[in-house]
């Protein structure tokens, strides 16, 4: 099938219009929202026309008002609980009738699973447009952060009903298809995830940056990189990083990026260094200045951070799921430890924060792990996969 297509569109010039329906978009900066970007921008490079339907945002930068064009349709959202800055789209049908009807596209992708992604998904049935979906977020599993556990099986139920009502739903891991697989879901298909190795480079790191950070040149910078809230299970790295200190008195954590658990943290660890949200290559530049990356989340899909601290040559402590089961192997690149094991996780970050020699080696293979991941690799996957879904329903 796909060499087929390839063969299609070399003779013919057949390029297909995708449209992406997402809730989050840069210049947010979370996973979801720089991944979806990254697929879409992978899909115009092979050619395609791709259209966007996004909420509008809170905060309209000069940057994010330029990058809204003739492709770009916004509809109303409303501010997501507990989560400041980022909102969910509000159901849009008619709008969505209206857009189709007029520029029909060859395929949807839809990447969130909110009131606008399932307006999408409807009205993708009604006019016989095929439409896959992306598994990006366990909100089953923020449920038990925020409180909320007796509403995990619900939850889940509701994600399950939503993905099943699409084509496909794209998967990062096999580890995660497996899962989903044994718990209902139809049609799960993998689409790997890649990393920029060009501009998540270790020659970016930066003295003078550590240096206002208070470090010394041979002191130890940790850092946790990403949304900083309550399904990050950060308190663990909190408590990693003191029982670390009492070995290293003069080792300083750093803190890349927000989020409404931010204030809090800092309160309660004024020594902690919090340098906001950082994007491009201000954010690769903080990232290779650091020599350890602690990431205590249980609730990823994959953890993309993971890929990008590999590419960085920064050793990385996580739990052994997503991207760490996928490409961090222990005692090469950093340490997995077993899901869920707290007091294996501190122990991982006091071994391989005690020898700079060993880290700087670790940080060298990591980087040459990541080097062949391949970010046109993704494109070419899933645009066969959405040119599938459109040859499969034409062809019916």
């Amino acid at each position: 099938m796909a060499y087929a297509l390839r063969t299609l569109r070399k003779t013919c010039g057949v390029f297909m219009r995708f449209t992406v329906v997402t809730e989050t978009y840069p210049p947010e900066v979370n996973g979801v929202a720089l991944t979806v970007h990254a697929l879409e921008c992978g899909l115009r490079g092979r050619g395609h026309q791709v259209g966007v339907v996004r909420p509008r945002q809170v905060v309209q930068t000069v940057e994010s008002l330029a990058n809204v064009g003739d492709d770009q349709v916004l509809v109303r959202g409303a501010p997501l609980p507990r989560y400041p800055g980022l909102r969910f789209g509000m159901p849009a049908g008619r709008t969505l009738t209206k857009l189709w009807r007029r520029q029909r596209p060859d395929a949807i992708y839809v990447a969130t699973e909110g009131p606008l992604g399932w307006s999408a998904l409807r009205t993708a049935r009604q006019l016989g447009i095929p439409a896959t979906t992306g598994f990006h977020t366990r909100f089953d599993e923020y449920m038990q952060r925020y409180g909320a556990g007796l509403l995990t099986p619900i939850a889940f139920a509701w994600m399950r009903r939503f993905h099943n009502s699409a084509g496909a739903t794209l998967v990062p891991t096999d580890e995660l298809a497996d899962f989903l697989r044994n718990r209902g879901f139809r049609n799960v298909q993998l689409l790997r995830r890649a990393v920029d190795t060009q501009l998540f480079d270790p020659r970016r790191r930066d003295l003078e940056l550590r240096r206002s950070w208070g470090l010394a040149d041979d002191a130890l910078a940790v850092t946790y990189m990403g949304r900083i809230a309550a399904e990050k299970n950060l308190e663990l790295a909190v408590q990693a990083f003191r029982k670390l200190q009492q070995r290293q008195p003069d080792a300083r954590f750093v803190w890349i990026g927000d989020g409404p658990s931010r204030a809090g943290i800092a309160a309660a660890n004024p020594d902690f260094i919090f340098t906001g949200v950082q994007r491009g290559e201000t954010l690769a530049r903080h990232f290779a200045s650091t020599d350890l990356f602690v990431f205590p989340s249980t609730t990823e899909t994959f953890g993309n951070v993971t890929l990008e601290a590999m590419a960085s040559a920064i050793p990385t402590v996580a739990f052994d799921y997503g991207a760490a089961k996928e490409h961090l192997l222990d005692g090469e690149h950093g340490a997995t430890v077993p899901f869920g094991d707290h007091a294996a996780f501190v122990d991982a970050v006091l071994r391989v924060a005690e020898d700079a020699n060993a880290r700087r080696a670790m940080g060298e293979k990591a980087r040459a792990a990541v080097s062949l991941l391949s970010p046109d690799a993704v494109s070419q996957r899933f645009d066969e996969i959405l040119t599938g879904l459109a040859a499969q329903r034409g062809a019916a």
